[in-house]
């Protein structure tokens, strides 16, 4: 299936490693240069070199803090410079540390704010007027399974990224008819090393008991993720709009 992203060209942030290299890979691999970015530049740089000599598209590479409201503006004008465009933007962030609401702090809430719901308001703020001048675009948030059922012991991920969702579905009603759509994309239990890090911390047998929890009774592959986004940000997803998509592997059983 021509997913119709030859030539576009996309932001992917926090795409040194797990979901936001799998996004940009899926990316890539449909034609679309890339603006990838993270904290640290070595990782980033060997991802941009993998990216490049996997695929052929041209990739540039930026260390950046998705919380710092000056580095979103930057990234938005780099992908400006570099490729004369910008149709996707793709919000990625990690989720905030583990607690419950007895054990966070008011600094913890702070962060977990600045880290995983301003930081989608300043890539937006930048990015979405340029899509709407050109009359199309895809802005798609990584956000967490969490949206749709509450995760125990993550009261932080749970609260602030609900908060995006509210966001996503009011940014579609502002820019739904000029060509742009905003969709929220919800990873259930991923294999990533963050999720191998959560488990070390809740102790043995958690990953068994997430597994136990999916009716798919295994975790979603990042690539699994990034083949959901590439299609998101696709010409075939143009009338999706608004939308707060579950991957989970059946995790979440509201009706939705």
């Amino acid at each position: 299936m021509d997913l119709g992203l030859r030539g576009r060209a996309a932001i992917v942030e926090a795409s040194s490693e797990g979901i936001g290299k799998a996004i940009a890979f899926a990316l890539a691999r449909e034609g679309s240069d890339l603006l990838i970015c993270a904290r640290r530049p070595g990782p980033l740089d060997e991802t941009a070199e993998v990216i490049r000599t996997a695929t052929g598209v041209r990739v540039a590479a930026v260390a950046a803090d998705v919380t710092d409201e000056h580095a979103a503006k930057d990234l938005v004008a780099r992908a400006l410079s570099e490729y004369g465009r910008l149709d996707i933007c793709v919000t990625n962030a990690g989720g905030p540390p583990s607690k419950s609401f007895s054990d966070a702090s008011a600094e913890d809430w702070r962060r977990a704010v600045d880290l995983n719901l301003l930081s989608v308001v300043w890539l937006a703020r930048e990015a979405l007027p340029v899509m709407q001048r050109a009359g199309w675009g895809r802005f798609i948030t990584l956000t967490s399974v969490s949206v749709k059922q509450p995760l125990s012991g993550l009261i932080l991920s749970n609260s602030v990224r609900t908060a995006v969702n509210g966001l996503v579905r009011s940014l579609c009603n502002e820019y739904g008819a000029t060509g742009v759509t905003v969709n929220n994309v919800c990873p259930g239990f991923t294999a990533t090393e963050r999720l191998r890090e959560l488990a070390g911390k809740l102790g043995p047998g958690a990953e068994q008991g997430w597994l136990e929890r999916i009716p798919a009774r295994r975790l979603a592959t990042p690539e699994e993720v990034g083949d959901l986004v590439a299609f998101l940000c696709s010409e075939r997803a143009a009338y999706i709009n608004g939308e707060s998509i579950a991957i989970d592997g059946g995790l979440a059983q509201a009706y939705r």
